[in-house]
């Protein structure tokens, strides 16, 4: 009888205990220039514009195929790169151009509800991340865990999510035995890994909500991927996470954290 008691009551303890899970999203590395601009000038701006070059001439224009896009002006005077030994200067109004990109950086997670450590449950969280550029050439950006797996605690773990085949899922499945953390990204500069046909990962245009399903990894996953300028606006990218422990799965109780880095960088 004393074993029958100390058996149950360490089932109704384990009932009791509770998971919490926490995502932290390091602050975003910028890179913010594509060209260094040497020499500055006066710079010219209203409430609603900001001129920073301009040149005197008697014609200029944007041309563009379907491959490239050219920046021309006409009748500008004693234009190039001129160097000396202390100094170097870029004259000319297409010498000095610069292309800048600012970032809203993604906030911290804290998923819910907690999940029950021996009956299961799932947990979701999402943060948002903004990019406005006025690079011609867009921008792209990756996601990276600190470690593998991505969320963990000292003495345990939820599984990096592991698709069925080379692409994302497109339901997020979890079996029963085991538990797994995974992400999916949202919004109009999502990757064409995370893109989908309405039933298909990476096949079509869509941006369907919690589907595309993948996990963390240590190496770079590109997650966005824009290739025009998006100013003045810039672009909204959601990320959602979610993470699973199965009813016939027991997950050790605790606060589970996940590291991860965003980097945004021009291209």
């Amino acid at each position: 009888m004393k074993c029958a008691r100390n058996k149950a009551m360490k089932t109704n303890f384990f009932k009791n205990l509770k998971i919490w899970l926490i995502v932290e999203v390091t602050p975003l590395f910028i890179i913010f220039f594509l060209f260094v601009q040497i020499a500055n000038a006066e710079v010219m701006s209203s409430s609603n514009y900001k001129m920073g070059t301009d040149s005197i001439n008697f014609g200029g224009v944007r041309s563009s195929s379907g491959s490239y896009t050219v920046e021309d002006t006409a009748g500008e005077v004693a234009t190039g790169n001129s160097t000396s030994t202390n100094f170097a200067i870029k004259a000319g109004h297409q010498q000095n151009s610069v292309t800048n990109i600012i970032v809203i950086p993604a906030s911290n997670v804290t998923m819910s509800p907690s999940i029950a450590g021996l009956t299961g449950g799932t947990a979701n969280g999402q943060t948002t991340f903004t990019v406005t550029t006025d690079n011609p050439a867009g921008y792209s950006a990756t996601i990276i865990a600190a470690a593998s797996p991505a969320l963990n605690n000292l003495y345990a773990s939820f599984a990096d999510y592991t698709p069925s085949g080379a692409d994302p899922d497109y339901t997020f499945s979890n079996i029963s035995t085991a538990s797994s953390f995974a992400f999916t990204p949202e919004g109009a500069d999502i990757s064409s890994r995370y893109k989908n046909s309405g039933a298909t990962c990476a096949i079509g245009s869509g941006d369907t909500s919690n589907a595309c399903w993948d996990g963390l990894s240590t190496s770079n996953k590109t997650i966005a991927v824009r290739n025009s300028p998006n100013t003045p606006l810039g672009t909204v990218t959601t990320i959602k996470f979610r993470a699973e422990s199965g009813s016939s799965h027991v997950q050790d109780d605790g606060i589970y954290t996940a590291t991860t880095t965003i980097t945004v960088l021009s291209l």
